[in-house]
């Protein structure tokens, strides 16, 4: 079995039948964190984030599905259901993790039609990053950092100070 990564608050979705994404918010609880070092914004995702408002804008754009004319009615998100979710775990408030391939049941389109563009987690840079990195590749790619220097941050503000 391949591994598949949570989602969290702040993902990434997008409607087959919209014009372009939103984030996900995580309304259902307020308990449960990833991939997130001060546990105040990675709220994991769970299949309890169903009805309104759970997304940052709450529209996809113009439904395709609801043709007025020459245009398209705004979409309004609503979820009923979420399918493919990690049926191993149920978190406390009767959710269960929505995982990257998860998708969302929308009334309108009555199939699951929005799916997880991004899961929203991340994990931020460290000095230990980059050990094995190839100096010259990145210094190719990035001349404006000279990767030996990250980690050594401490002591160039020291010579500053002290010059």
């Amino acid at each position: 079995m391949s591994q598949k990564f949570a989602v969290v608050q702040g993902a990434m979705c997008t409607c087959q039948n919209g014009d372009f994404p939103d984030k996900l918010k995580v309304l259902s609880h307020q308990k449960y964190y990833a991939n997130d070092s001060e546990g105040s914004e990675k709220l994991l995702a769970t299949s309890m984030e169903i009805g309104g408002a759970t997304f940052e804008k709450n529209t996809f754009g113009q439904c395709k599905l609801q043709p007025t004319g020459s245009s398209f009615k705004p979409c309004q998100i609503v979820i009923t259901q979420w399918d493919g979710v990690y049926e191993n775990t149920e978190l406390g408030n009767g959710g269960k993790l929505l995982l990257e391939d998860s998708k969302a049941i929308c009334p309108i389109a009555g199939s699951a039609c929005i799916s997880i563009m991004n899961h929203g987690q991340s994990q931020p840079g460290t000095a230990d990053n980059t050990e094995d990195t190839n100096t010259d590749m990145h210094q190719q790619m990035n001349p404006m950092v000279d990767i030996n220097d990250i980690g050594n941050q401490e002591s160039e503000i020291e010579e500053v100070i002290v010059t």
